[in-house]
C-alpha cells in the first residue's frame, strides 16, 4: 500500500494509496477503527487488475493524514466522515465512484450514499445501515450485546482516554481479536497497521466520536446541517450489497433485517462464513467482488 500520496480536502490533507488505470471506473475503499488502509491490501490489487481506479484514503487521525488547521476541532462525529470523502471526491475531480467501506469508513459512505445519492455511482456496507440513530443512543440493547460494546463505554471516561493514550496497541490488537474471533492474523499483519494509530490526532478523534455518539459531547458546528439531515434517518436509493461476518465480534448479526426498509434501491444482503468484522482483510475475494458487481452495473464497458 505504498507509496502514499497526499491531496488537500476540505480541512484535511489526505494520504491515500491510488492503484489501477488513472481513466477506469472509480472506487473508494474506506478503512474503520481500528484498522487502517492495510485492510485492502489484497482488495485494492484485485479492483486494479480488473481496470478500477482504486483510492484507499488514511481517515481523519490515522496514518499520514493530517488536518490543515491547529484550530479545527478533532471531530469523529459521523457527519465528519461524510464530510472528509465528499471533500476527497472533489479534491480528486471523481464526479461518481463506487463507495465501499465498513465501520467508520462504511459509515462514511452511507452518509454520502444518502445525502449527496448522485455521487455515489454503488454502495458496498458491512453491517448494512451504519448511520448512527443518535437521538435514540440511550435505549439499552440486549445484555449480551452492550458486553460488546465495552470499549465504548471505556472511552467515555478519561480513564478510558488515559489506556488509549498510553497502551494504543495493545488495545486495540485486543480489538482485533474480540472482533475477528476465527481470523488468524499474525502480530507483524497487526503492526502494519498500527503504525497508523501513531498519528497525532488518533486518540482525540476516537473519543470524541464515540462520545458523540452517545450526544455526551457537542460535534463541531460546522457539521451542524449535516448532523440534522442525518437525524431523519435518510434512505440510500443507490444499489447496494451489504454483508455481515458470521463470527462478528462487534455488530450482532440480525440488524440487516430490521435495516432492509432503509434501502430503497437495488440491494442485496449477504452473509459471509468464517468472516467478522474486519471483512475485505479477512474474506477479500467476497469483498471484491460485491464492488466489481457494482462497478460494472455502474459502469458498463464497451
Amino acid at each position: 500500500m505504498t507509496p502514499l500520496r497526499q491531496v488537500r480536502a476540505g480541512v484535511l490533507d489526505v494520504g491515500y494509496h491510488e492503484s489501477g488505470p488513472a481513466d477506469g471506473p472509480p472506487v473508494l475503499l474506506m478503512h474503520g477503527f481500528p484498522y487502517d488502509i492495510h485492510a485492502y491490501g489484497e482488495v485494492a490489487p484485485l479492483l486494479a487488475a480488473r481496470g478500477c481506479r482504486v483510492i484507499v484514503p488514511c481517515m481523519r487521525g490515522y496514518g499520514s493524514t493530517r488536518f490543515l488547521d491547529a484550530g479545527t476541532p478533532r471531530s469523529g462525529q459521523q457527519a465528519a466522515f461524510g464530510a472528509d470523502l465528499l471533500a476527497l471526491l472533489d479534491a480528486l475531480a471523481i464526479p461518481r465512484a463506487v463507495l465501499a467501506g465498513y465501520d467508520w469508513g462504511g459509515r462514511a459512505c452511507c452518509i454520502v450514499a444518502a445525502l449527496w445519492p448522485e455521487r455515489c455511482a454503488g454502495l458496498v456496507s458491512l453491517n448494512s445501515y451504519n448511520i448512527q440513530d443518535i437521538a435514540a443512543s440511550s435505549k439499552p440493547a440486549a445484555p449480551e450485546n452492550e458486553l460488546r460494546y465495552w470499549y465504548q463505554y471505556y472511552f467515555h471516561s478519561e480513564r478510558g482516554r488515559a489506556g488509549l493514550t498510553q497502551d494504543r496497541r495493545a488495545l486495540c490488537e485486543l480489538l482485533w481479536k474480540l472482533w475477528s474471533p476465527t481470523w488468524a492474523f499474525d502480530h507483524a499483519s497487526f503492526e502494519r497497521s498500527a503504525a497508523a494509530f501513531d498519528n497525532p490526532d488518533f486518540v482525540d478523534v476516537v473519543i470524541h466520536s464515540y462520545r458523540h455518539r452517545y450526544a455526551l459531547v457537542p460535534g463541531d458546528p460546522a457539521y451542524d446541517d449535516i448532523e440534522r439531515r442525518l437525524a431523519a434517518q435518510p434512505p440510500i436509493g443507490v444499489p447496494a450489497i451489504t454483508f455481515d461476518g458470521a463470527d462478528d465480534g462487534v455488530m450482532p448479526i440480525g440488524g440487516s433485517a430490521a435495516h432492509a426498509p432503509r434501502f430503497t434501491g437495488p440491494h442485496q444482503h449477504r452473509v459471509v462464513p468464517g468472516a467478522g468484522h474486519n471483512l475485505p482483510q479477512e474474506k477479500p475475494q467476497a469483498f471484491a467482488d460485491a464492488v466489481l458487481e457494482l462497478a460494472e452495473l455502474a459502469f458498463p464497458g464497451p
